[in-house]
């Protein structure tokens, strides 16, 4: 039995609930762009080693969301427009941002997909010619608490590789010489663990998460640094300072 299929039976959550979230979010993360073809009942059966019914209410449950649609002899499509669904954005100030992050100590994981250009949303400037790909698990002390999926710029990578390597990115690229950084900007959502989450920070099957995406945008106006972080839920706390008095 592969490691999907014994993290998917750790949970009291119904098989085909818990496959129906591992699609939404390859959906939401853009593993599948709009209008896209996923993969076949065949294909996903194998790959969660569950059965061809639980994947089945797995993608009708996603139907029924609007999220894909179903064509008699063609397979199961992304649907045409995706609402965002989460619109609550909190915001932190760059210095306080830089700060979590400096004194992470990562542990880099093997690539096992092909890279992707970032999806960049309308504010989030416009892609560099080419990007290299990291990810990696950070740790404080003993104990992991955040996964982080970066696309750094390849001109920006090449500038020091030997650092980017053995350190969390952002700093680097923050404090680098040359770099004018025009804007940054960070969304934030709650989500829930998903099995390779889980397995990675040690965490339970659907337990709370704090997903970051971080973009960089240079003065060209060319995103620099693509993140997304997913935080541990029981490490996080949010504070915003909406003014001070006199």
């Amino acid at each position: 039995m592969s490691h999907m299929a014994k993290t998917l039976r750790l949970s009291q959550v119904p098989l085909y609930l818990q496959v129906a979230t591992l699609l939404r979010r390859r959906i939401e993360d853009g593993h599948w762009g709009v209008g896209a073809k996923i993969s076949t009942i065949e294909e996903l059966q194998a790959e969660f080693g569950v059965a061809r019914v639980t994947v089945r209410q797995a993608i009708e449950l996603l139907e029924k969301e609007g999220l894909v649609s179903r064509q008699q002899g063609r397979g199961t499509f992304v649907a045409a427009t995706l609402e965002d669904p989460r619109w609550l954005t909190l915001d932190a100030s760059w210095s306080s941002l830089i700060g979590t992050i400096k004194h992470n100590i990562p542990k880099f994981l093997p690539i096992a997909t092909p890279l992707r250009a970032p999806r960049l949303g309308p504010e989030e400037g416009r892609a560099a010619d080419e990007y290299v790909f990291l990810r990696s698990v950070q740790f404080r002390g003993n104990r992991a608490y955040s996964l982080v999926s970066v696309q750094l710029a390849k001109e920006i990578f090449e500038r020091d590789s030997d650092a980017f390597r053995r350190h969390a990115a952002l700093p680097i690229v923050a404090a680098m010489k040359g770099v004018a950084i025009a804007s940054a900007r960070q969304t934030l959502i709650i989500g829930s663990a998903d099995p390779e989450t889980a397995r990675l920070l040690k965490v339970p099957l659907n337990s709370p998460t704090a997903e970051a995406h971080c973009v960089v945008i240079d003065r060209n106006g060319v995103a620099i640094y693509v993140a997304d972080i997913v935080y541990r839920g029981d490490c996080i706390k949010l504070e915003t300072k909406f003014f001070t008095g006199e």
